[in-house]
């Protein structure tokens, strides 16, 4: 006869997210706000489009924000329909996520609502080079 034993293991939790000093969050909002005024906002933020049967979406300011050990780059996009529930939605469309001193792993957001991470270990500088030329992060 078979009996079921049941016994303890050690099982490790996740181990706590490093904590993102003060002079890093500085310098990379920085970094992020340049690229996003030099490149991002000239090359998506276009003028409404004329008005046609079909209302479209339209982005209306790019921005970034920091959570927690996240750095995340928004896109806020209009909607011009007379029946939409609301006026504006935000999409964030990358996120960086701090490793350790300018180590940061880069991902996009999926369709699906999920993140992918496709970067591992990226300078900001990199992060910023994949943002612009990526296609993963198309908006």
């Amino acid at each position: 006869m078979a009996t079921n034993r049941k016994m303890w293991v050690y099982s490790p939790g996740h181990l706590p997210a490093p904590k993102v000093s003060t002079n890093t969050k500085v310098m990379v909002q920085q970094k992020a706000d340049e690229f996003v005024e030099k490149v991002l906002k000239p090359k998506h933020i276009q003028p409404p489009p004329a008005p046609d049967e079909f209302q479209r979406n339209y982005i209306v300011d790019i921005y970034t924000k920091w959570y927690r050990h996240y750095f995340y780059f928004c896109a806020k996009y209009n909607v011009p329909s007379p029946n939409a529930l609301v006026p504006f939605f935000e999409a964030r469309f990358a996120r960086l996520k701090y490793i350790r001193a300018n180590q940061f792993n880069l991902a996009f957001m999926r369709y699906t609502g999920q993140w992918v991470e496709v970067y591992q270990d990226l300078s900001i500088e990199e992060c910023l080079e994949s943002i612009e030329n990526d296609p993963f992060f198309e908006m």
